[in-house]
């Protein structure tokens, strides 16, 4: 699956299941290990599992599988890695803590 096809289901799913404040980083030119990174967050520790699991669901249907996964289960941030793209689902005190838009813009 082509990388903007898959950025826009994840973001669609995302705002689908009110992901809040989605963001969609381009990271290409300062790492290596995407070409985006997208940032929501759940509203608590459920939503944070709620919208991994969904945004995994939806790409399963597609044929399109997590190369890695972290931290669904503790539900304050869970990183689903797609190679080209990163998903970064956050409970809102754990954001802003990491403040990602900030380090990686």
């Amino acid at each position: 699956m082509k990388t903007e096809k898959l950025l826009d289901i994840v973001v669609k799913t995302l705002d689908e299941k009110n992901g809040g404040d989605i963001k969609t980083l381009y990271v290409t030119e300062k790492t290596s290990i995407a070409d985006y990174f997208v940032i929501a967050t759940g509203k608590n520790i459920t939503h944070v599992r709620a919208l991994a699991e969904s945004v995994e669901e939806k790409l399963e249907e597609e044929g399109v599988f997590a190369a890695r996964k972290e931290g669904i289960k503790e539900g304050r941030w869970a990183v689903i890695d797609y190679i080209t793209v990163i998903v970064h689902i956050f409970n809102s005190d754990t954001r802003d803590f990491y403040c990602l838009e900030k380090l990686w813009q």
